[in-house]
């Protein structure tokens, strides 16, 4: 009995204490609030740059064709369309050059301008690809910065919690 009496004692003198903390917590909650704003403003930079992306594609009035690997008839407006039209140039060029890139063809046969064309039009509709890609790690990166400014936030304002030690002699 006498030790569960001195077990009680032992916990009471242990009891926690809510404590400010040692040392002014402002620049955590500082640094919190500018991962929030830097993650609006990468948030809003990253749709800004797919909208307009996703819009001057669908100027181009760009349409799949219909032996396309998938997405026949449809409008190139997204990185997915993009990349499946790309390939469907890429396709009908080698089929017009039996094969043959426009650095493997002879500089005077006919199809090498037809081959370069397509070349060029490849390589802008990988360029958006790309721009779609870097739009969505930035809206990523912004969600990202967003939880982390919110946790350094709420860290920040969590109180303190300390638990006096006691030492058996």
């Amino acid at each position: 009995m006498t030790e569960s009496t001195s077990n009680s004692n032992t916990s009471d003198s242990q009891a926690a204490a809510v404590e400010p903390p040692a040392r002014s917590l402002g620049g955590v909650k500082v640094v919190g609030t500018l991962g929030i704003l830097a993650g609006i403003l990468l948030i809003a930079v990253g749709l800004t740059a797919w909208i307009m992306v996703s819009s001057q594609l669908r100027a181009e009035n760009i349409i799949v064709p219909d032996d396309a690997s998938a997405f026949a008839g449809q409008q190139v407006a997204g990185p997915l369309t993009a990349y499946v039209q790309a390939e469907t140039i890429q396709h009908h060029a080698l089929e017009a050059s039996g094969g043959q890139t426009y650095a493997e063809l002879p500089m005077d046969d006919p199809t090498r301008a037809t081959v370069m064309n397509a070349s060029f039009l490849r390589a802008s509709l990988f360029t958006s690809v790309v721009a779609f890609g870097v739009s969505a790690f930035a809206i990523g990166i912004g969600i990202l910065s967003i939880m982390f400014g919110w946790s350094f936030r709420r860290m920040a304002s969590a109180p303190v919690v300390v638990k006096k030690a006691t030492f058996a002699p």
